[in-house]
């Protein structure tokens, strides 16, 4: 098998043809160098493209291309870029080859549902993609051998229009594939690879493509060919189908599909790491290979489960994909013989005792095959277990064998190139090399408050312009109300104290808990001396009824005149808005009922960037929170009066201690009891919160023992 050659540009000169390499590795969009490379080349077909190379250089005039070859300047720039970029991909990466024993082990085989990367490739729906998205990119950093497996969905990008009754809408955006950092694999003929998966009738088959991420490949399957019958065709449609068969042959073509293409890929791996329950069934089809060759059943899972890995995101029941008996029956009946199973056996794999009329449970099978097993905080760990506790009632609910490995976020990719720039030039030169090291952001403290509070002010200002730009752009486009245009944004003011509340809305991260008061909230946006204004963002599933009940009240809020146009609502959320708002508010808010938030990274973003959190306790915040660096509040027991309590505590907060350190100013003009806290927020969570500990931890706890083969679990 080999990849497609990457699609080529036929006006760029052979001076520049680098770029056509650069463009295909993802690279590019954790190091601003990188962009500004394209960026330099047209700064407004950049912004067009929405910050997409593939695209850009397709669209760009070749007298443009023609000028760059001949400019010094860009070349010096260009040389040096592709310099770095070379000697990143040409390399194994430093960290794994000197602290694993046998660096050249087969590499570890990671699958999800969906990936979050980089908002040209809409592969993610939300938390759980962009942490899969910062753990691959975070393992090419390292070194640590990892291949990926996903699917491509060409139509899961879903665009939220709000109505001006607040109700949200949605259409969809069809992937340009050949617009965008995808290549097609090539079978032996130079035809793109397509594979059958087993056990649907008639035949599925999925076309293979792949994406480069530094180091790391990722495969993503694609049902969408003419193969397939228009049933078959949808199977990789979008994410999280809401027919429940359909979901299951989804799981199927994940699971079973995506060890069949490493198989036909000749990609040997050693270990298995499964992001969430989607793809575990192959963990199944990693057994029957074994049993295939000669092992029983026993000895094949054994092997099998002391060399997979199993993270588990979702602290609520519901959550879990759950299938009826008949449904499993109907598509594994002739399966399970193969693995040396009957009916109760297999049955019994996945199901839960603690509601063993429910199904076949895909965290059941999962928890049941993969010895390494972990939650995503210290506080879902305590959870998780309790959870599960019924898969293992011998043990004290302390002693479940469930670990926890607290999320991380990506530092290069979330951290603004401008706080980088003071980074670089406080924190010595090699503090992004050692970013997980917390004695390094002690240099934080010789960052001058007035040069934090300068960069902090100009991302806020760059926020406010680019959400009125898009109201803007609403209103040329689209011809909405001027309801719509001022509950966006229009009016929001880079002098006043900004919280930001951006996340999906479901109806436990309560987006409408600060709204619980409304005469007290009017107060405190609306004070003449110390306003105060808050930006929503998020979309609901279109299957969430209560969701979209939350959005339009907090929608209708922002258009109502008594707030004073001190709320806004930005519409169409992901990953490109998200920048926006962790790097430019002053305040991240998040309002979870405990314990559903099992960890939560947006707000590690924000803190990266010096924004302080005003949060729940609950998920990674109960770690993070040491009295200096935010605010903690609520997350009491349900005595049906919690919701009137957490709004209390919070509007409490924010007149008591939070708004009037905001506007407490030196003779600079500087808040520097403000920037204080940020420092903290700075110095306590970014290296804690980074997805460099989290994959060293990922190896260190789990990787390196699965390498070696578990004992018994």
């Amino acid at each position: 098998m080999k990849d497609a050659t990457p699609k080529t540009f036929p006006d760029l000169p052979e001076r520049l043809a680098g770029l056509d390499e650069l463009a295909f590795n993802l690279w590019w969009s954790w190091h601003p160098e990188a962009r500004m490379l394209f960026k330099m080349l047209d700064r407004q077909l950049w912004k067009e493209s929405i910050h997409n190379p593939v695209k850009m250089l397709k669209e760009l005039p070749k007298e443009i291309l023609e000028a760059a070859a001949n400019d010094p300047e860009y070349l010096r720039h260009y040389d040096a870029v592709l310099a770095r970029f070379r000697h990143y991909v040409g390399t194994r990466g430093e960290w794994f080859r000197e602290n694993i024993s046998d660096p050249d082990s087969q590499p570890i085989a990671y699958f999800s549902a969906e990936y979050g990367l980089q908002h040209s490739l809409p592969f993610y729906a939300g938390g759980l993609g962009f942490l899969a998205g910062d753990h691959l990119q975070e393992c090419s950093d390292l070194g640590v051998p990892v291949v990926a497996v996903g699917f491509m969905y060409p139509e899961g990008y879903v665009h939220q229009k709000i109505r001006e009754d607040g109700w949200q809408e949605g259409s969809d955006e069809i992937l340009e594939r050949d617009a965008t950092a995808i290549t097609r694999v090539l079978d032996e003929s130079g035809e793109q690879l397509v594979i059958r998966v087993p056990l649907i009738e008639p035949d599925v088959h999925v076309a293979v493509w792949k994406v480069v991420v530094g180091r790391v490949s990722l495969y993503l399957m694609d049902t969408d060919i003419e193969l397939n019958n228009p049933w078959n065709r949808t199977i990789s449609a979008r994410l999280y189908l809401g027919d429940v068969e359909q979901r299951l042959r989804q799981e199927i073509v994940l699971g079973i599909g995506g060890y069949h293409v490493l198989d036909k890929l000749g990609i040997e791996h050693a270990v298995l790491h499964l992001n969430e329950g989607n793809p575990a069934f192959v963990l199944l089809e990693r057994i029957r290979e074994r049993v295939a060759a000669g092992m029983s059943w026993e000895e094949a899972a054994r092997e099998v489960k002391n060399t997979s890995v199993f993270t588990t995101h979702t602290p609520v029941p519901a959550g879990h994909d759950v299938f009826s008996f008949p449904l499993m029956e109907k598509y594994f009946a002739t399966y399970w013989p193969s693995l040396g199973l009957d009916r109760e056996a297999f049955l019994q794999l996945g199901i839960n005792p603690q509601a063993p009329e429910a199904g076949f449970n895909m965290t059941v099978l999962a928890l049941k095959l993969a010895a390494c097993r972990n939650a995503v905080s210290q506080r879902h760990g305590e959870v998780t277990r309790a959870m599960w506790h019924g898969l293992w009632p011998e043990l004290s609910k302390e002693k479940v064998p469930i670990g926890h490995i607290t999320n991380g976020i990506h530092v290069p990719k979330w951290l603004e190139p401008k706080m980088m720039l003071l980074f670089n030039k406080y924190l010595g030169p090699d503090w992004l090399a050692n970013h997980d090291d917390p004695s390094i952001w002690e240099m934080v403290e010789d960052i001058p408050d007035e040069e934090l509070w300068r960069t902090h002010f100009w991302l806020k200002n760059k926020l406010v312009n680019v959400i009125r730009e898009r109201t803007r752009k609403r209103w040329i486009e689209d011809h909405i109300s001027p309801s719509i245009i001022l509950a966006e944004g229009a009016m929001l003011d880079p002098t006043v104290l900004t919280i930001g509340f951006a996340r999906r809305f479901v109806a436990y991260k309560r987006a409408n808990l600060i709204l619980h008061d409304r005469e007290r909230l009017k107060k405190i946006l609306n004070d003449p001396w110390h306003p105060v204004q808050i930006v929503f963002a998020g979309k609901v599933h279109p299957a969430d009824m209560p969701g979209k009940h939350i959005l339009q009240e907090v929608f209708n809020a922002a258009r109502d005149p008594e707030f004073g146009g001190r709320i806004a609502f930005v519409e169409d959320y992901g990953e490109q808005l998200a920048q926006y708002l962790v790097h430019g508010v002053d305040v991240w808010l998040n309002t979870p009922i405990p314990p559903m938030e099992a960890s939560g990274t947006s707000g590690m973003k924000a803190a990266l960037n010096g924004v302080p959190q005003l949060s729940i306790g609950d998920g990674w915040w109960l770690e993070g929170y040491n009295g200096k660096n935010g605010w903690s509040f609520g997350g009491g027991e349900n005595d049906g009066d919690r919701d009137r309590k957490d709004a209390e505590a919070l509007y409490e907060l924010l007149e008591r201690e939070i708004i009037p350190l905001y506007y407490r100013v030196s003779g600079h003009g500087v808040p520097t009891g403000w920037t204080r806290v940020m420092k903290d927020t700075i110095k306590s969570n970014a290296p804690r919160f980074s997805a460099r500990r989290m994959v060293k931890e990922y190896v260190e706890k789990f990787y390196t023992k699965a390498l070696r083969g578990l004992e018994k679990g």
